[in-house]
């Protein structure tokens, strides 16, 4: 097994390169995060282990990286002083590019995996962003009216991002659909909605014994896109529950079509 230890930094995220399979970014934050600076470690798998191949230091926390799927060395972070940072690996010091815009923390960043030319990013402020690497400004601006700690394009499809917010809700967008009031918002969910009793997967407890659909609406931290299965996203955050949801049918009353307990603290990731 193959360690490697970002002394006087925590880890945030970590992502492997689209280009070189020896290639991993780390996103990380002294002092767990709360104060202090970031660093942005390249990290190469070699035959006599993990080496640093370069780091980037910022002057505020770093909660989350992704790799450009059109540039092999370059890397968008998110920082906790509401920027978005854009570097170029060849070069030794400084972003290629800078914005900030967002008035809170950025917690996420996802690189859109099909037109491979956009990104977007989740911010404590209540609002996700559409960017552009090339452009100074943000293409567009969708409002959630919660912090959203994570946000991330289909794999499946250019226009359609979904994100979690600290309201406990699952939102989806399509950015072919008008703009007009709903900002292309196609879909709320309550992710605590109680589910019907054949949500409970074969190894879970029965609803009874698990008392799930008795908690309460807790933060939602995370969300990820099934890569196979283009209808399916699935989420977890501070209740410790994962949950899957089927785009097909996305009605209130529905709720998940899958309820995953087990763990122990909160899930930060998926």
């Amino acid at each position: 097994m193959l360690e490697f230890r970002t002394q006087g930094f925590n880890g945030y995220a970590v992502k492997y390169s689209p280009f070189f399979d020896s290639r991993i970014a780390v996103a990380s934050a002294a002092n767990f995060g709360l104060i202090g600076n970031g660093r942005l470690y390249i990290l190469g798998l070699t035959p006599k282990g993990i080496v640093a191949e370069k780091w980037f230091d910022t002057q505020d926390s770093l909660y989350d990286l992704a790799w450009s799927e059109s540039h092999e060395n370059q890397c968008v972070v998110a920082t906790g002083d509401g920027s978005i940072k854009l570097f170029d690996i060849s070069l030794d010091q400084f972003p290629v590019q800078s914005w900030q815009e967002h008035k809170r923390e950025v917690f996420a960043v996802h690189w859109n995996l099909v037109a491979k030319d956009t990104f977007c990013s989740s911010s404590w402020d209540g609002t996700i962003k559409i960017w552009s690497p090339h452009r100074p400004d943000s293409l567009l601006t969708l409002p959630t009216h919660s912090c959203t700690y994570s946000a991330s394009f289909s794999p499946h499809s250019p226009s359609i991002l979904s994100s979690v917010s600290s309201d406990s809700h699952l939102r989806i967008f399509d950015l072919r659909t008008p703009s007009s009031a709903s900002n292309h918002l196609t879909a709320s969910i309550p992710i605590h909605t109680p589910p019907p009793p054949s949500s409970f997967s074969s190894h879970s407890p029965s609803p009874t014994n698990a008392n799930i659909p008795t908690l309460p609406p807790s933060e939602a931290l995370t969300q990820d896109w099934n890569k196979y299965r283009s209808t399916l996203i699935a989420t977890a955050g501070v209740d410790r529950l994962i949950r899957v949801f089927d785009t097909r049918n996305l009605n209130p009353v529905q709720g998940p079509v899958a309820i995953l307990p087990g763990h122990e603290y909160a899930v930060r990731k998926l």
